[in-house]
């Protein structure tokens, strides 16, 4: 009679290291994340040249240095950030792809648009917050108000007859000019345009008279001497516009839902690498020229947990759907 132990043992371990690589590929990958030579990708859902753009580039030289691989910014314009968002969703779950997006892409854009094509919750593994910053009032120096009263008083006086420029249809500052007409009980029309630098385009030209502006762009507006900033839609005031109060200081409450920046990667990344890929992005975000560069731009640089920042996308998403409810926005 044959003696078969020895085959039982090899067929024994041939099923064990096959049952090991049934769950192996994800540890091996985390252990080896991330490969030397292999790039890793931060999506960006706006044109180059614009200010998250520019933020995800900063991040993007000095986390490649820390993680020792290239890191590459790829910028996917279009729908108000969901292509950028939507290609994430599908891509390979493995760290090397990842969506560097605003507040407004998870937390707003399901209030605001009927066809979204991904998840906030299911589609994505939050990785890290990068940075805060607040939309700020914009008024052309047509106007003649130096406060958000004096604002107001000027739209009532000329009711229907002033227009506030928004992003777009949808968008947080349409959100926030449709909340700022509700609260005030003023009468204004609104101009969606295909972007925030075409608002600020013709808010210089003096073609719109005020709108619901990023801190970065306002303070480059502001520069050429024919825009104000009048208020910051925040809960204290930034030090990029020290001189600059909140709505609430000026006595106009509701008006500072959070607004923030954050990195995304796929669902179901292995924690291992959520991990490696947090910590990196700490140690950037807390290096003094990420830090300045931000403030410079109108941002608080800074990082959260995945935990964190994954109950601050949800918190944000509740704040932003009650207020699209509260203003009676119908969905695009």
């Amino acid at each position: 009679m044959k003696d078969f132990s020895g085959t039982r043992r090899a067929l024994g371990l041939a099923l064990g290291a096959a049952a090991l690589w049934g769950t192996a590929p994800s540890l091996v990958q985390a252990q080896d994340f991330p490969v030397r030579g292999k790039s890793i990708r931060i999506v960006v859902g706006f044109t180059a040249g614009g200010g998250t753009d520019a933020q995800a580039r900063i991040v993007a030289q000095k986390l490649g240095e820390v993680l020792g691989t290239s890191v590459i910014v790829d910028n996917k314009p279009g729908a108000s950030t969901m292509m950028a968002a939507s290609e994430v969703s599908r891509a390979q779950p493995d760290g090397y792809t990842m969506l560097y997006a605003p507040s407004s892409t998870m937390a707003q854009n399901p209030h605001t648009f009927s066809q979204v094509p991904y998840d906030p919750f299911k589609d994505f593994t939050p990785i890290s917050m990068g940075g805060r910053g607040p939309l700020v009032l914009s008024v052309s120096t047509t106007v003649p108000a130096n406060n958000v009263k004096e604002l107001v008083a000027f739209v009532k006086a000329n009711a229907g007859k002033v227009s506030y420029a928004s992003f777009g249809a949808g968008t947080s500052s349409h959100i926030y000019g449709e909340a700022f007409v509700k609260k005030t009980g003023t009468d204004a029309v609104h101009i969606p345009y295909k972007g925030g630098s075409d608002a600020a385009k013709d808010l210089i030209a003096g073609r719109v008279q005020y709108m619901f502006d990023s801190a970065s762009s306002a303070i480059i507006t502001a520069g050429t001497g024919k825009v104000k900033v009048l208020a910051v839609a925040a809960q204290a005031r930034i030090p990029a516009l020290p001189d600059v109060p909140t709505f609430a200081e000026q006595g106009f409450d509701g008006l500072d839902l959070p607004s923030w920046l954050g990195f995304y990667g796929p669902a179901n990344m292995p924690a291992p690498v959520v991990e490696k890929l947090n910590t990196a992005l700490a140690k950037v975000l807390a290096m003094p020229q990420v830090q300045e560069f931000y403030r410079n731009g109108g941002y608080e640089a800074g990082s959260t947990t995945p935990q964190e920042f994954t109950k601050i996308t949800r918190t944000t998403y509740d704040q932003w759907g009650a207020m699209v409810q509260q203003v009676g926005l119908a969905k695009q």
